[in-house]
């Protein structure tokens, strides 16, 4: 009778138990994100900038010296920039010296009616089906604010939650996509679409400050349009799952707040000031951002493996060791458990540090250089770019897990870990399509030494001649 009695007990506690666990299983459930496409946005080729036409442009830049010719030569031969990038319309209307309001929103919507457009329509989801609106473009703001501009275009819903970022720099992307997680986690079956972009109309700098003027050799047009949601029915269409995401804020600090901001010259020309402590205010952000990424990421062996070398070499130390604990490597390996890396394109210098950092071969860095020789530093929206080069190469395939790493003012360093929801290989419209045959090229060396490279010998009196009219001005080498 007692065994019948406990019988009827567990019965009930059983399914009470099972009803829980399916509550919870299936909140759970609603919590992922998933990215189930995204679009970057090529501009028209009327806009791309030649050696020639860059050379232009920066003649017309009457407050410029033979100095900062040479500094600028020195600065673009380095940047692993190539001869396809993008700048904005008002430059090749030769009007960067006096920008205009429209300029900045006339950018934006090129992007938006582009992108946006090839997005909703590829997916087939319609305007009035998305649920959360997040744009981040740092360096404008307008009234009505651009997600405001983006739902009058578009007719969306009147309850569409949207929320419109600026001043957030390179690093934007990952903040907007750690609102969308967030708001994913308090509401089911929800479609949210991300638009990052940056706007250079209105921020190209025609001063000579060379920690300013340094902008307009990396910074280039482009942006992004992503659509994600937390629909469990849609997880086998799903492009990547997001596994987890870390951000750094080191704004507390006078130093990393400094080192890279908007701000006025001392002639009062706006521009983008690029500090000489930058890189050292991204490694400590980086180290930061790392200590908390690590253990999310990383399978336990590999951290198990990090703490015993790591405790090993202190007891070396201490004892007076030579060497500091011989041959022993106290350093992470994140290929344990990141199959691909996705860098942001802040230029040469920063990839270069990242993969130095980080032990990254040239395989894993080739997506990073090579986005930044087609595209240029296109801020915020870059990681895309780099993610749709792995895609063209077809490197993504189920399972695998691609780490985003971006970097921006303020300082912040922001990072995200997505696992690939099936192999994407098959035929889709990719901004690499028309070209991605031809990378990796031969050499990443652009022709500006070979066209500009004269300037170094030159003394001020020859290159007066050459401003005054480049036309006639015969070449040292002609």
């Amino acid at each position: 009778m007692d065994n019948f009695q406990l019988f009827l007990y567990i019965i009930p506690l059983s399914y009470l138990f099972f009803k829980l666990f399916s509550i919870v299983d299936q909140r759970r459930r609603h919590q992922f994100c998933y990215i189930l496409d995204y679009q970057c946005f090529k501009p028209n080729d009327d806009r791309k900038l030649s050696t020639e036409f860059s050379g232009e442009i920066i003649r017309r830049n009457k407050n410029l010296g033979l100095n900062e010719y040479k500094f600028l030569l020195k600065a673009i031969v380095s940047s692993g920039i190539g001869e396809q990038t993008y700048a904005p319309r008002m430059v090749f209307d030769g009007r960067e010296n006096c920008p205009t309001f429209d300029d900045g929103i006339s950018e934006m919507e090129e992007f938006f009616n582009d992108s946006i457009e090839k997005l909703l329509r590829r997916s087939g989801v319609s305007p009035v089906e998305i649920d959360v609106l997040v744009v981040n473009v740092s360096m404008l703001s307008v009234v009505p604010s651009l997600a405001t501009r983006i739902i009058n275009r578009y007719k969306m819903r009147e309850d569409v939650k949207s929320y419109n970022l600026t001043g957030m720099g390179c690093s934007a992307s990952l903040i907007s996509i750690n609102i969308v997680q967030n708001v994913f986690k308090s509401r089911k079956n929800l479609f949210a679409l991300v638009v990052t972009s940056e706007s250079l109309s209105p921020n190209w700098y025609a001063g000579n400050d060379r920690s300013m003027i340094l902008a307009n050799c990396l910074f280039r047009s482009g942006g992004c349009a992503i659509l994600l949601s937390n629909k469990a029915a849609l997880k086998h269409r799903a492009m990547l799952k997001l596994k987890c995401l870390v951000r750094t804020h080191h704004g507390a600090r006078d130093e990393s707040y400094g080192c890279c901001l908007q701000k006025e010259d001392d002639d009062g020309r706006v521009g983008f000031y690029l500090g000489k402590i930058l890189p050292n205010a991204a490694t400590r952000a980086f180290v930061d951002n790392f200590k908390g990424l690590a253990p999310k990421i990383l399978p336990v062996r590999e951290l198990l493996r990090f703490t015993i070398v790591s405790f090993l070499k202190k007891m070396i130390r201490s004892k007076g060791g030579r060497g500091g604990g011989g041959g022993l490597r106290a350093a992470i390996n994140f290929k344990t458990g990141v199959d691909h890396f996705c860098l942001h394109t802040g230029g040469k210098a920063v990839i270069d540090g990242v993969g130095k950092n980080l032990n990254l071969s040239e395989y894993d860095l080739e997506p990073a250089r090579m986005t930044l020789h087609r595209f240029g530093n296109t801020s915020a929206s870059s990681l895309w770019y780099v993610l749709g080069y792995m895609e063209a190469k077809k490197r993504l395939k189920k399972g695998d897990r691609v780490l985003m790493i971006s970097f921006g003012a303020g300082f912040k360093c922001n990072s995200c870990l997505w696992e690939v929801g099936r192999d994407l290989v098959e035929t889709r419209e990719n901004i690499w399509d028309d070209c991605i045959d031809s990378y990796p090229p031969e050499t990443l060396v652009n022709p500006f030494m070979e066209k500009y490279g004269w300037i170094n010998d030159e003394d001020s009196t020859t290159f007066k001649a050459w401003l005054e009219d480049p036309t006639t001005f015969k070449l040292p080498d002609e």
